[in-house]
């Protein structure tokens, strides 16, 4: 089993620290690219805004650039390994005479899952602090929005319509930084450092840059150790996965190959018979789709010739690269490997060591295309 790689740490804390909203995910493609390159024979930022890095089965490029393209020469055997680099967040549906600004949900999930508190505007000039705010709790029905939703009074779950973001900005000053209905808001980076808290770590946006890590590690690991995949490897960092799987799809389509298996978060509940504790979670359906058995089987014995405890899953209210583009008929087989997480969608926690476990697993899958035992150490 290997060690855990401190400087996965360090290479985590960077992801969390980069905003990468749905459709603006250029700075943490940029930190992904920096990671990738060295490590990969070729790559690329194809139409859809994926970064992807070609590893060849053997020493060597094919000719010109045909590896890049599903409707030219390429493998069927080809692999797609996917995380995706957008994170939940907000955008600007409005701005109102005061210069606060209404947002509603880019992704699924609710004010709480985040919090009140500091915010980043991403204007097309400049990129400010403001807070996403509900409003004084000291209030009465003369103020319904923030009334009802007092636990002891309207009772109502607190909601997008029940807060706005207090700039401190006219409107001409947002103009000015180029902020407009569209504008992308995430949580502010003060809000995004590491937490640990003993053998685990916390933050928010795990999901996805710690499977972002995870991948940009099993790139690094078959070069360390001199190794190449059985068969062509495309390491695929997606755009647009928490709006629909949209670079996902896009991926899965246009590159060679009939496999894509998505790396990702997994909750951890009595419901699926997962833990926190436990090791990498290999699913077998979702939402959308009933992952290949065969895939998922092979995930699970690569993860337990490690002694890396694996736990099987079919979880529901879940979807992910994959399961969209198999469900879409973009790519005919699809596995899902996940991170085991606690409150995924909020302030998310797993065990240190899981990312690295994911690197080693996706590193023998590429190498054992038939699961047998023995490939690397």
């Amino acid at each position: 089993m290997e060690h855990h790689d401190q400087s996965t740490d360090g290479l985590l804390q960077e992801l969390l620290w980069t905003y990468g909203p749905c459709g603006q995910e250029n700075a943490v493609r940029d930190v992904c690219a920096r990671e990738l390159q060295p490590v990969v024979d070729d790559m690329w930022t194809d139409d859809a805004g994926n970064l992807v890095g070609y590893l060849s089965a053997i020493e060597g490029l094919p000719e010109g650039a045909a590896h890049r393209s599903a409707t030219t020469a390429g493998p069927a055997t080809s692999t797609r390994v996917m995380a995706h680099m957008d994170e939940l967040s907000m955008i600007v549906k409005r701005i109102e005479s005061d210069g606060t600004l209404h947002v509603t949900q880019l992704g699924t999930m609710y004010p709480g899952n985040f919090g009140l508190g500091p915010v980043a505007v991403l204007g097309d000039h400049e990129t400010f602090t403001a807070v996403l705010t509900l409003g004084s709790e000291h209030t009465t029905k003369e103020s319904p929005r923030i009334w009802e939703t007092k636990p002891d009074q309207g009772d109502k779950a607190l909601d997008w319509q029940h807060v706005y973001i207090f700039t401190g900005r006219s409107p001409d000053e947002l103009d000015a930084a180029g902020v407009h209905a569209g504008t992308r808001v995430c949580v502010e980076r003060s809000k995004r450092t590491l937490v640990e808290i003993g053998d685990y770590v916390g933050c928010y946006f795990l999901d996805d840059r710690a499977a972002v890590t995870a991948l940009l590690r099993a790139a690094r690991l078959l070069r360390d150790r001199g190794e190449r995949p059985a068969h062509d490897a495309y390491f695929v960092f997606t755009t647009n996965e928490e709006i629909g799987g949209v670079g996902g799809s896009y991926a899965s389509a246009s590159l060679p190959g009939t496999l894509t298996l998505a790396l990702e978060v997994g909750p951890t509940e009595q419901e699926y018979g997962t833990s926190v504790a436990g090791g990498p979670i290999v699913g077998y359906s979702d939402a959308l789709c009933v992952y290949d058995k065969d895939v998922a089987d092979r995930l699970m014995r690569i993860a337990a010739d490690r002694e890396l405890e694996p736990q099987a899953a079919a979880l529901g209210a879940f979807e992910s690269d994959a399961s969209h583009a198999k469900a879409n008929g973009l790519t005919p087989r699809a596995g899902l490997l996940c991170l085991p997480t606690l409150s995924t969608h909020g302030f998310e926690v797993m065990a240190r060591s899981v990312i690295d476990s994911m690197a080693v697993i996706v590193a023998d899958f590429l190498l054992r295309p038939d699961g047998d035992a023995g490939a690397g150490s």
